[in-house]
């Protein structure tokens, strides 16, 4: 029988995790291979490698795959880092100015504006071009398109050699046709130029957030491009066929690399959102309807808000300096990883990220060359993490963690267990301050949710979360360093598809909203058979961004299939309102309700892997230690308490029913598990570690 074999890959900046799904038998494998940052399509070529030989697949056999999903981050470290290479901007004449004007808001920390010093724009003041002609915002034309001086701006741009530009005209959410004749004359005039336009990147009103989040796919557009392509073709010699790609979208849902390279935008939060879908689900089958979940890899640690299985959506979010007016899944992103490095303020105080070593040279205990002490130095010099990682594949240099751990302690004049748990402490509250940032400032108890950790380092600091938030229980999934990977074979085809219509309540025309719904389903539509999926197996999924008059921001409410009810819309948004901001104007007739946007989803279903439900074995399976360790190790909790001896357990051998009390180390392949005095760690069902507070 011919095997069948799904893959889902996410690079991070330390390791690439794969997870390999056999269809046949619904069998999982999961692994683990360092990244390559250099070129990272060698370290997902590897990974392929690796897990086809763990499936039993001999070498360089690629035939059995039937599909790979990928979380990348070469977008999101594109802008992270702020490496955008030169751009042109394209505007509407006399609004050649709105990059610098932009929004009459000061970053939070500014309480005065003389002390703020605006970033640089994406695109410099002297790049910027403007074209004659004009649309009003219903899209009809006052000034017709000005094509002799669309020709001149596009021959400026070439002469300058600026090869990716961004278009964005007024009003062109309304009607498209001058961005599409101004791309036409730049194909003309200048073929080799990369062009985005902000009718198909974000055809929604609001001027500078079009602008700006038309720029952003276009800067990211030519390195984005050349990595899908270049893995693209690498699989195809691999496989000795084509084998269908996909790349996971910011949205919650994937898209084949052949569309994903016409929306490199949609990928600024792939490899987060993958992790927080697959959080989801393993956190919904073990019961749990209101989850926060936290991963955490070698550079940045990742946290998101999940209700009743469903991770929560904005379209106001940014990467970097750089807002991105996209539907993403609300990730926050702290710089806490494995990687993150310990340092001293000019005032001596001690800092901890967002600076990280990465996976080259990485942290001290690497052996790579690495100069500066990291978190993971801090676990491995505490005993907390073993000596080694992936199950003993990389040895680690406890002495050279050691050295650095007690050279930073003596410029602090501190013991060096007390530098190191120091170290450990600023980098939890940062992870707990990310937490509150998705749930306190959104008017939600932390305390109401289950935290779900994941990621290679995502829960070495479960205790102290738990402690620091006053969380009740904490959630890590079986191979929690792969569950991003995994996330990525739970996955739709998903595209969304959007249109500023502005009307108030009392004036909305329901036949005309109909007619926009029914025109973004048939975009999506097309989309979704383009991509494979036959008519009886779309999904479509309505939503519509609301306000009441007046207000400057919107809150996108469901709006159910059938005839348009605007009454039901309007009652369910004055519900969300509340919800958010404690109060409605659901009573009170003065206070109207005005439509924005209208937003459809279209959705192309895939079989997801399921999650297998273990029963407790009829007798008790005495706790083992961990196969590579031993059965105990010295492990420092507190400064003060020192070393004591902690029993050290292969989490694998621990059955349904299982129940550790701390302290001890739980260990597996990729991750590891400190519990602390006080706590107490359970084994449910489905292999998931269950830690609540030994009291509770």
């Amino acid at each position: 029988m011919s095997r069948r074999i799904r893959i889902g890959i996410d690079t991070g900046g330390t390791f690439t995790d794969v997870v390999a799904f056999d269809e046949e038998t619904g069998e999982l494998t999961t692994t683990k291979t360092p990244s390559t940052p250099g070129n990272p399509a060698d370290g997902f070529m590897n990974g392929i490698e690796k897990v086809l030989g763990l499936v039993g697949l001999p070498p360089g056999d690629g035939s059995a795959i039937t599909a790979v999903s990928h979380g990348t981050t070469v977008a999101t470290n594109q802008l992270l880092e702020g490496k955008v290479d030169r751009l042109g901007f394209i505007t509407t004449e006399g609004y050649d100015a709105i990059l610098e004007i932009a929004r009459q808001s000061v970053p939070d920390g500014y309480g005065n504006s003389y002390f703020w010093v605006k970033p640089d724009r994406i695109v410099p003041r002297d790049l910027v071009k403007s074209v004659g002609g004009r649309l009003d915002f219903t899209g009809a034309e006052i000034r017709p398109f000005d094509e002799s001086g669309a020709r001149e701006v596009a021959r400026w741009f070439k002469a300058q050699g600026i090869d990716t530009l961004g278009v964005c005209f007024l009003h062109a959410y309304a009607n498209p046709e001058h961005e599409e004749r101004m791309r036409a004359v730049l194909r003309e005039e200048h073929p080799d130029a990369i062009v985005s336009v902000s009718s198909e990147v974000l055809r929604e009103y609001r001027e500078y957030e079009r602008s700006m989040t038309t720029l952003v796919d276009a800067a990211v557009k030519p390195k984005l491009s050349r990595y899908v392509g270049n893995i693209k073709t690498r699989l195809a010699e691999y496989g000795g066929r084509s084998v269908p790609f996909y790349v996971m979208k910011s949205n919650g849902g994937v898209l084949s690399a052949d569309e994903v390279v016409h929306q490199p935008i949609t990928t600024v939060l792939s490899g987060p959102a993958a992790g927080a879908l697959g959080a989801a689900l393993v956190a919904k089958v073990a019961g749990f309807d209101k989850v926060l979940t936290s991963d955490g890899g070698g550079t940045s640690t990742d946290v998101s808000v999940v209700i009743d299985g469903e991770p929560t959506l904005t379209t106001e979010g940014s990467v970097g300096a750089f807002p991105s007016k996209i539907p993403m899944i609300d990730v926050v992103t702290v710089g806490a990883g494995g990687g993150s490095i310990a340092w001293l303020s000019p005032e001596g105080t001690l800092k901890v990220g967002p600076q990280s070593a990465g996976a080259d040279p990485g942290p001290l205990c690497y052996g790579k060359g690495g100069t500066e002490v990291t978190i993971t130095d801090a676990h491995v010099f505490l005993g907390r993490i073993p000596p080694h990682l992936l199950g003993g594949e990389i040895p680690l240099d406890v002495a050279a963690a050691r050295d650095g751990i007690e050279q930073l302690a003596s410029k602090l004049g501190l013991s060096p267990e007390t530098c190191a748990t120091g170290v450990l402490e600023i980098s939890a509250w940062n992870q707990a301050n990310a937490l509150r940032q998705v749930t306190v400032k959104r008017g939600l108890d932390v305390r109401d949710f289950t935290l779900t950790t994941f990621g290679g380092s995502g829960s070495l600091l479960l205790c102290r979360l738990m402690d620091v938030l006053g969380i009740p229980t904490v959630l890590v999934p079986p191979n929690p360093g792969n569950v991003s990977a995994f996330g990525l074979l739970t996955v739709d085809v998903k595209n969304d598809y959007v249109q500023t219509h502005v009307a108030l309540a009392n004036q909305l025309d329901p036949a005309a909203v109909t007619g926009i719904y029914d025109a973004l389903t048939s975009q999506a539509a097309a989309a979704l058979t383009k991509e494979g999926f036959d008519a009886a197996e779309h999904q479509f999924v309505r939503t519509a961004d609301l306000r009441y008059f007046g207000q400057a921001f919107e809150v996108r409410v469901p709006v159910p299939a059938g005839d348009l009810d605007p009454a039901a819309v309007a009652a369910t948004f004055h519900a969300e309102h509340r919800a958010l901001y404690g109060y409605d104007f659901s009573g009170d007739d003065s206070q109207q309700v005005e439509w924005v946007n209208l937003r459809v989803s279209g959705i192309g279903p895939i079989r997801r892997p399921e999650i297998k439900r273990h029963a407790p074995p009829v007798e008790e399976v005495a706790l083992r230690p961990s196969r590579n360790q031993g059965a105990s190790r010295p492990v420092c909790f507190e400064p003060d308490d020192g070393y004591v001896d902690t029993p050290v357990l292969w989490r694998p051998d621990l059955a349904p029913g299982t129940v550790v009390p701390g302290p001890a180390i739980i260990e597996e392949f990729g991750s590891t598990v400190p519990l602390h005095p006080g706590f107490t760690a359970r084994i449910d069902e489905y292999l998931n570690i269950i830690v609540t507070r030994s009291n509770a």
